[in-house]
């Protein structure tokens, strides 16, 4: 189509592409198609050979390093990946690789299962909000962090495209982390006001 010809850029084009599983659409001008198959190496959704794809760097270290730390992980900063310095962005986008080589499998359940309390608990706050206005902000709040902490995950051990999305409240962006901390703050403050709505 004439959009993907000429109005998107490359990368929009390889996100839509790589939704819906397309890697080998040709387009008209060679040097459009040479200029999508190269987006398309970047994130590691092209294909190599017959049955073999190519890995982005950052999504294969990533898995290297969740690999390496086993059952119980290296220790804290121990991880010759994260220390090495192999795992690109590892403080924001790939944290979870971090946390996998320092900790192991079982950091990882752990961090997964604080999450998962986390949604719990905005539940339990959501359905004891007396004004609709807070039910729905409280649920699209943990909506939001749940998709994070899924996309992030996934994206870690390379079961999703990397779109660069940080873990909530655990990766180091100042945009991310200052979001996440007045999203729960206005969150905390309509919990409290709540027994002042009328029924």
């Amino acid at each position: 189509p004439a959009l993907f010809e000429n109005a998107l850029k490359p990368h929009q084009v390889v996100r839509i592409f790589s939704t819906f599983g397309i890697d080998d659409y040709k387009f008209k001008s060679e040097q459009r198609t040479a200029e999508i198959q190269k987006e398309f190496l970047k994130l590691g959704t092209v294909k190599k050979g017959a049955n073999e794809k190519v890995e982005s760097y950052n999504v294969k270290q990533s898995k290297i390093a969740i690999g390496g730390g086993g059952f119980w992980g290296k220790g804290f900063l121990q991880g010759t990946q994260t220390r090495g310095e192999f795992v690109p962005a590892q403080n924001t986008d790939f944290i979870f690789s971090s946390v996998g080589e320092s900790f192991g499998f079982f950091g990882c359940v752990i961090l997964i299962l604080l999450y998962l309390g986390l949604m719990l608990r905005l539940v339990f706050l959501a359905e004891r909000q007396r004004s609709t206005f807070s039910r729905v902000y409280i649920y699209c709040v943990a909506g939001i962090i749940f998709f994070h902490v899924a996309l992030n995950v996934c994206m870690t051990i390379g079961l999703a495209p990397s779109p660069g999305i940080t873990l909530p409240l655990l990766s180091y962006g100042g945009s991310s982390l200052l979001t996440f901390t007045i999203l729960i703050f206005i969150l905390i403050r309509l919990d409290a006001d709540r027994q002042m709505v009328l029924r």
